[in-house]
């Protein structure tokens, strides 16, 4: 055998074959990793005692209002991270730059979620005193397990090209309805406030 000194450098050992199916475990994983956040999220608050405030900022006439309008953002972000996958996808024309308008619209919708959803954690609790507040609630904790579940599928390689927009679009529809169950009821009971 003789070996080719300007040949690439290959992998030893030679690994197996190039087109083998993605393992359960690819799947079972990110899916188990999401129902322990779920189901974590929903236990602490449901057994911690409520605080009844977390933060406020100056500016701002409530905690409501603050919480309303950092869901807002987050919820515009998440609009601009939905039409850029479509501009990734290829389904709307785009940018060059789409890919990381949606990875930086992604983070920014994330970051300013987490204050809305420690707040609602630690100051409120898993509440189920009323159909909107129960909904509200499980859809909070089941939010940042999909999410969860999505961060560990976008790093696996040989996925099925539909699941990643599948769950994508699954983390969009829930902070939609999260939106529609907290910000937007807020402005709509209370008056678009400051």
């Amino acid at each position: 055998m003789t070996v080719d000194p300007n040949a690439a450098t290959q992998s030893f050992p030679p690994s197996g074959p190039a087109h083998r199916a993605p393992g359960p475990a690819r799947y079972l994983v990110p899916a188990l990793v999401a129902a322990a956040v779920a189901v974590g999220l929903g236990v602490y608050g449901k057994v911690h005692d409520p605080t009844g405030t977390a933060f406020n900022l100056a500016g701002f006439s409530s905690t409501g209002a603050v919480k309303s309008w950092l869901a807002s953002t987050a919820f515009f972000f998440a609009l601009v991270q939905l039409v850029s996958a479509f501009m990734v996808y290829g389904k709307l024309p785009g940018p060059r730059w789409a890919a990381a308008l949606h990875r930086w619209s992604g983070r920014i919708a994330f970051l300013v979620a987490v204050p809305v959803a420690v707040h609602c954690l630690y100051a409120l609790g898993y509440q189920t005193y009323g159909t909107r507040v129960m909904w509200h609630s499980a859809l909070g904790c089941f939010f940042f397990g999909a999410f969860s579940a999505k961060m560990l599928l976008l790093r696996s390689q040989r996925l099925p090209g539909w699941l990643l927009p599948l769950v994508g679009g699954l983390v969009f529809t829930v902070l939609t309805l999260i939106w529609l169950t907290s910000a937007l009821w807020f402005f709509r009971t209370f008056g678009v406030t400051t």
